[in-house]
């Protein structure tokens, strides 16, 4: 896991619920803990996206990333999250068949598409170690839940319509579980297909992917929905994964077992 600089904010230490947002890598990431001195613990998963960011934007120049592209430090040289990230990148590509591959057309390694579920799960991680058991990470709509919320439910998530973002299509009970969504509606064609690089990929809109963390999540989530409207039979074949997908003309398909998550 990468290391940071922890910093104290003025928060209330003692706080027995606590929830915050802060824009981060891009996106605006909520953590919201139940337990004794919460602040804490949302103080330090802060720190530790923004020590993600610092190493892999590719919007940053100084990042490690950014210099690895423009040549500037061999592999000998790369950090230890930066092997991991790379190390799993291969392992997802394998596993997808080549749909997912974080080398883009014109030669540059863009591993975003696996980075921000990496880290939300590696953020779970941290709390669990300081021994929070009822909280949420939310970055970018891409969520890992563990526990109940303060009314001793599951955590309750929602699935946007992607034609109308001010509208909840499906209400998800989650406690345990990640999610993460890949879609056209918010970012514009930030996805693209390997195989087939000048493909639109416009039959789908929308494909959300609850796996037994975000890090599952999300990796096979991008991959599912550069596969275009196949992409579904591909997560109905994973273990523990379930996913629903939403095509451009509003019709919905989803996995067998997704339903147990709805409300």
């Amino acid at each position: 896991m990468l290391k940071f600089k922890y910093r104290p904010r003025e928060l209330k230490l003692n706080a027995k619920l606590m929830r915050q947002t802060e824009l981060i890598m891009g996106m605006p990431i909520t953590v919201q803990v139940l337990g004794q001195k919460a602040a804490e613990g949302i103080t330090a998963v802060f720190d530790y996206f923004r020590a993600v960011d610092e190493r892999f934007s590719t919007y940053k120049p100084q990042s490690e990333i950014s210099r690895i592209n423009r040549e500037e430090i061999s592999a000998s040289q790369f950090s230890k999250e930066m092997k991991e990230v790379l190390a799993l990148s291969e392992q997802t590509k394998q596993e997808t068949g080549g749909y997912f591959d974080i080398r883009k057309p014109d030669g540059a390694l863009d591993p975003s598409g696996l980075v921000k579920g990496w880290a939300i799960n590696n953020a779970a991680l941290l709390l669990q170690k300081q021994g929070y058991k009822n909280f949420f990470i939310d970055a970018g709509g891409d969520m890992q839940t563990l526990g109940q919320n303060e009314q001793g439910q599951p955590w309750r998530v929602g699935i946007r319509n992607p034609f109308n973002t001010s509208q909840i299509i499906k209400a998800l009970r989650l406690s345990g579980q990640g999610i993460a969504t890949s879609g056209s509606y918010e970012r514009s064609a930030h996805i693209y297909n390997p195989k087939r690089p000048d493909d639109p990929l416009d039959e789908i809109v929308s494909l959300t992917v609850i796996g037994p963390d975000v890090y599952q999540a999300d990796r096979f989530a991008t991959a599912a929905f550069a596969m275009g409207p196949t992409g579904i039979e591909f997560i109905e074949k994973q273990k523990n994964l379930e996913g629903y997908m939403i095509n451009r003309h509003g019709l919905a398909t989803q996995t067998s077992g997704f339903d147990r998550f709805v409300i």
